[in-house]
């Protein structure tokens, strides 16, 4: 009885990975998978028996299937991280696609280094006060130290919640928009108070978000709204469906805006921006609004501006 067959190996799986892989052997091209085929523009039957060079058509890359090793490469503006291992004279190359994680580690590293900045403001004004404090005074002015102090602890807290909030877990569930709108109302009742501003809400809707994300957007959106319009205006927070999402405006009736858009980049102010700011706010709305599928965008509406984000509905309310 003769010796038993091998049984054949079943590498489809090797098409489904996102990852593009080529093995070579003394040279020559034995498989590449069907991201490898996409990636060079080769159909895989044609690739098999070619020299890796005519398929990969870079030298670097060449060398690193000679040697093993990793590198990253600039390629048609994405960044590809390129692993090679070697044995013998067999080889095996895998290209990964790390443009959006480099992209996303960019922002992160920009948004913390602007936020970082905006901290020293509050700090120094802290350390400020409490060396007033030392001293002694009259009742009535170290009460205004105590109030300035309070009020940087305020923008300090405020920094740490935009920083944080962004890119914390994401905590999902269902909850009506009133609930999000009554704490919004809630923790910038001092600040409608000293602006003598009127804050009304729209009809309510079931929505599934992260409630601390939401509220934070709101929050950022809502300030935006009454730290540039003017005072004592009224801010209207309207909502309405748009098939299976909920589009939520904040509308003020603050002066025109040329270029919406850039406004939601990092440390991007508008043109009639005055006193302190990060330029983070917008920025920061859409990076939450974005991690839950939704957009966010402003335009001129009537005779304001219309600051907009949508985020998924959920049928039964409103």
């Amino acid at each position: 009885m003769g010796a038993a067959e091998p049984a054949p190996t079943n590498d489809a799986w090797v098409d489904a990975l996102p990852q593009a892989v080529l093995l070579s052997e003394a040279g020559l091209v034995t498989r590449v998978n069907a991201a490898a085929a996409r990636l060079w523009g080769v159909p895989q039957d044609r690739a098999l028996g070619r020299p890796v060079l005519e398929i990969v058509r870079r030298h670097t890359l060449e060398a690193l299937l000679d040697r093993g090793g990793e590198l990253e490469l600039e390629a048609g503006g994405r960044t590809l991280r390129c692993t090679a291992t070697r044995h013998a004279n067999s080889s095996a190359l895998i290209v990964e696609d790390i443009t959006e994680h480099r992209r996303r580690e960019a922002e992160l590293r920009e948004a913390t280094a602007v936020l970082s900045h905006e901290f020293r403001t509050p700090v120094a004004a802290l350390r400020g006060v409490l060396e007033a404090l030392e001293y002694d005074m009259p009742a009535d002015l170290a009460q205004n130290f105590v109030k300035q102090g309070l009020q940087e602890t305020e923008r300090l807290a405020r920094l740490v919640e935009d920083l944080a909030v962004g890119f914390r877990p994401t905590r999902a569930r269902t909850l009506p928009l009133s609930e999000a709108f009554t704490r919004a109302e809630r923790l910038l009742s001092t600040e409608l108070g000293t602006r003598q501003a009127q804050l009304s809400f729209g009809q309510d809707h079931l929505v599934r978000a992260d409630p601390d994300k939401l509220l934070q957007v709101l929050l950022n959106l809502i300030e935006n709204a009454l730290k540039y319009g003017p005072p004592a205006q009224p801010i209207r927070v309207q909502t309405s469906l748009r098939g299976t999402w909920v589009e939520v405006r904040v509308l003020d009736q603050g002066a025109p805006i040329p270029d919406t858009d850039s406004l939601f980049r990092a440390h991007t102010r508008g043109q009639q921006a005055t006193g302190q700011g990060s330029g983070m706010g917008l920025y920061i709305v859409r990076s939450i609004v974005h991690g839950w599928g939704g957009q966010a965008w402003a335009e001129r509406q009537e005779d304001g501006n219309a600051f907009c984000f949508t985020l998924p509905g959920v049928a039964g309310l409103g």
